[in-house]
């Protein structure tokens, strides 16, 4: 794997904005745009997503990356419950639910193989590569 220098050029982390964007574009149209509660609870947790991956890989430390790669994964989960509850109430239609669960699918998948190879390697973090800073 290449060396890092920034969140921004994780691939998990530019998969999670392309969802947050496509999140937000969805509830501008139609009857979402009205659902004021479903509406702002899904943009905060697509935001959530990229927002952990970057606190994580900006406190440096191999374990917090981890625990914030974790958090986010849960957000994951929690976007395609909310996916869910938007087709139900005939917010988006089958093709989009379908493609968006697609990308949450593939975004959990890709996030759960990052969190694996940091546990498997000997990667400790930023920190740990500028001389032991603190």
């Amino acid at each position: 794997m290449a060396t890092i220098q920034r969140f921004e050029d994780l691939e998990v982390w530019k998969l999670a904005r392309e969802l947050a964007f496509d999140i937000y574009t969805t509830t501008l149209k139609g009857t979402f745009a009205k659902d004021n509660d479903l509406k702002w609870q899904i943009r905060k947790s697509s935001g959530s997503v990229m927002d952990n991956i970057a606190e994580g890989f900006e406190r440096d430390g191999k374990n917090e990356m981890i625990q914030f790669l974790s958090i986010s994964k849960g957000s994951v989960g929690e976007l395609r419950s909310q996916v869910y509850r938007a087709l139900d109430r005939k917010h988006i239609n089958e093709c989009d639910f379908d493609l968006m669960m697609s990308k949450l699918i593939q975004l959990s998948k890709k996030i759960s193989a990052f969190i694996k190879y940091l546990k498997i390697n000997e990667f400790k973090g930023i920190k740990y590569k500028r001389g032991n800073e603190t």
